[in-house]
């Protein structure tokens, strides 16, 4: 297989919109002109893609509180916020289903398909068809988590959130994500283990707390949604999931390695400065 050059700059937007693609510096293949430092040729792996895609070329939109729909794509948050996990432009597509490339969204915004918004990149110049071939290619083999691509699993632990623990947000959250280090036991999870409540500005004492549904992710074993009833307005929340509400496969709970987290459980303020 010949060495491929980077992917096109502004496939940060292509998952769930957000980056606008101007086409500078990309070839009509929709490539950065010249080299780039992708480690060898793309394969239709995770690890592949993160490194050649997500990390050199998507980072600079979708990172921090600022990342649009909420979509990260750093090393350590992509595959959680990815796979198995809803659309926020269109909720009834998942952003990557396993084994299905015409039904998530990635692909669809790629490939000009998805029922809102534009073809990413925004304006083009658009990917070629053999790179969306092998992000197809591994979507069909399962989207499989590669285990270089993890996060260490010595212990249960929060390995992710969306929001994050601090983050200010421009606009309200439908849902919200929590993924762990470890493939959970999810009989445990309900709504009375998993709280989201608003709080004052200048503490974290609740002042209302709101209805939620929580649900497992069946294509992310280790990562579950909270969705609030209502749409969250402007101020603070806080989401808290009960320490031992949470334990993987092997029956060890949140922490069993680690001592002190065991009584904190998990802890997540965030603000919301406008809404949807």
């Amino acid at each position: 297989m010949r060495r491929r050059r980077q992917l096109a700059g502004g496939i940060a937007a292509l998952a769930l919109a957000g980056c606008a693609g101007n086409g500078e510096g990309l070839d009509a293949g929709g490539r950065p002109v010249g080299e780039g430092g992708g480690g060898g040729p793309l394969v239709a792996t995770f690890e592949s893609i993160q490194a050649q895609v997500f990390t050199p070329l998507c980072t600079g939109c979708h990172a921090g509180a600022t990342a649009p729909q909420g979509l990260r794509l750093d090393a350590a948050s992509s595959y959680d916020l990815l796979v198995g996990v809803a659309s926020n432009e269109a909720p009834s597509v998942q952003r990557v289903q396993p084994g299905d490339p015409d039904r998530s969204y990635l692909v669809q915004k790629l490939e000009g398909s998805a029922a809102v918004g534009a073809r990413m990149p925004l304006g083009g110049p658009y990917l070629d068809q053999a790179t969306i071939d092998v992000i197809r290619q591994w979507i069909t083999d399962g989207a499989a988590r590669t285990a270089s691509a993890g996060v260490a699993t010595e212990a249960l632990a929060l390995a992710q959130a969306s929001p994050a623990n601090g983050d200010t947000l421009p606009t309200a959250p439908r849902q919200l994500l929590v993924a762990f280090t470890r493939d959970l036991d999810t009989t445990r999870l309900d709504a009375t283990s998993v709280h989201l409540a608003q709080v004052a500005d200048h503490d974290a004492t609740a002042t209302k707390v709101l209805d939620v549904s929580v649900h497992a992710v069946a294509a992310n074993p280790r990562a579950f949604v909270v969705v609030p009833q209502t749409a969250l307005g402007r101020g603070r929340y806080v989401l808290l999931v009960d320490a031992l509400a949470l334990a993987d496969l092997d029956g060890r709970p949140l922490g069993a390695d680690a001592g002190a987290g065991i009584a904190s459980g998990v802890r997540i303020v965030f603000e919301v400065e406008g809404v949807q």
